[in-house]
């Protein structure tokens, strides 16, 4: 058997261990500490952008808390691009509101301000004006923030932004995880950095971050005895976690620079193929390429190269399957086109991982090329 190639593993720099050492030394391994502290303000700086950060537990989590936040609660309605991980749309649940999804465009692969607009008008008809928007950039590549914060910003509705895939990657210059009222990170062991698991919630106020650290830390009151007045949860991230996303955060940067060169190496090896097509950056976009994804010309033509990978030991994954297929969202409100469904039939993630050798990548075009030749 042929050595695995993952889709997208765990990267790590050798830095990490020395801030993880230093808790263990120090005996800082409780939910707080100087990594905690440190990581939020390594995040701060790179975002750029003023803003404040809540090292939390997972992206999940802070999606929660952004709802939270934004006051979302029983019966109310939240927007939710239906092209994305299940991650994006259980929250909403959580606060037992209702998610209503909507479709995407063809030019980013992200929420569609055609269709957001008509779902915010029908929901607004209906009595039910929702509450937030979570709006997601899909694989690394930014939504059309412009689009879609104008459309928000006309019905007063507040943007949660889920960066989960696209800390690195930049719309007109600026950080993703820096456009929402409220933007999330995640850390997860297959993200473009990792802290094993973990994530962060970005907003623009201390307000708003002291809230989600309360919050986080089981919302006990300032007491000398335990005391509760709110529902808390225990979501806040540990200094020794923290001490691996600092480690992680010096080589953020290089991590970007050598998916962005995967993806460039997939499109010239296979630009000229008439069966596979690419997700280009329209002008102003600069994705992290956390995933490297194509389009084949057709459902069959997908699922057979992905066998044909998994049959070389090569992990590949189709595209996101829409929330608004699966099975325990079928009831909600949905606003289509069709576009999300048919990323769905036709698209499939290649590995992206910024430690791939070349060795790998030459498997991994060597089995794309020999499918082709023999199908």
């Amino acid at each position: 058997m042929k050595p695995k190639i993952w889709l997208s593993s765990p990267h790590m720099s050798g830095n990490e261990q020395s801030y993880v050492k230093e808790a263990f030394d120090t005996n800082w391994v409780a939910p707080l500490g100087p990594n905690v502290n440190g990581f939020e303000s390594d995040l701060q700086s790179y975002l750029n952008e003023n803003r404040h950060v809540a090292a939390l537990a997972s992206g999940t989590s802070a999606l929660h808390l952004s709802l939270i936040i934004l006051g979302v609660s029983h019966g109310d309605e939240v927007i939710c691009q239906s092209k994305t991980f299940s991650a994006s749309a259980n929250p909403i649940v959580y606060q037992g509101a209702t998610p209503v999804f909507v479709d995407s465009e063809s030019d980013t692969w992200n929420i569609c301000p055609v269709q957001l607009e008509i779902a915010i008008k029908d929901r607004i008809s209906k009595g039910k004006t929702p509450k937030a928007i979570i709006a997601v950039h899909l694989y690394g590549m930014p939504y059309k923030v412009d689009e879609v914060n104008k459309i928000a910003s006309k019905y007063n509705i507040p943007v949660v932004e889920d960066s989960a895939e696209s800390l690195g990657s930049l719309y007109k210059g600026q950080n993703c995880g820096t456009f929402g009222d409220l933007s999330i990170l995640s850390f997860n062991g297959n993200k473009i950095i990792t802290t094993s698991g973990g994530g962060a919630l970005v907003t623009r106020t201390k307000a708003q971050k002291d809230k989600a650290v309360f919050l986080a830390t089981q919302a006990r009151d300032n007491a000398p005895h335990y005391q509760h007045t709110h529902i808390g949860f225990n979501y806040r991230m540990s200094n020794i976690v923290a001490g691996i996303g600092r480690g992680q955060m010096t080589i953020l940067d290089s991590h970007v620079t050598k998916r962005r060169s995967n993806h460039a190496l997939y499109l010239s090896a296979f630009g000229d193929n008439d069966k596979i097509t690419f997700l280009h950056e329209p002008e102003g976009y600069f994705s992290n390429r956390w995933l490297s994804c194509i389009l084949l010309d057709s459902k069959s033509t997908r699922e057979g190269l992905r066998l044909a990978l998994e049959k070389e030991n090569i992990e590949s994954r189709p595209l996101w399957k829409p929330m608004h297929q699966q099975p325990i969202f079928r009831d909600s409100p949905s606003y289509l086109n069709g576009v999300s469904d048919d990323l769905f039939d036709r698209g499939l993630c290649l590995p992206s991982g910024s430690n791939l050798t070349d060795i790998e990548l030459d498997r991994v075009v060597s089995a794309i090329n020999t499918y082709f030749a023999l199908c």
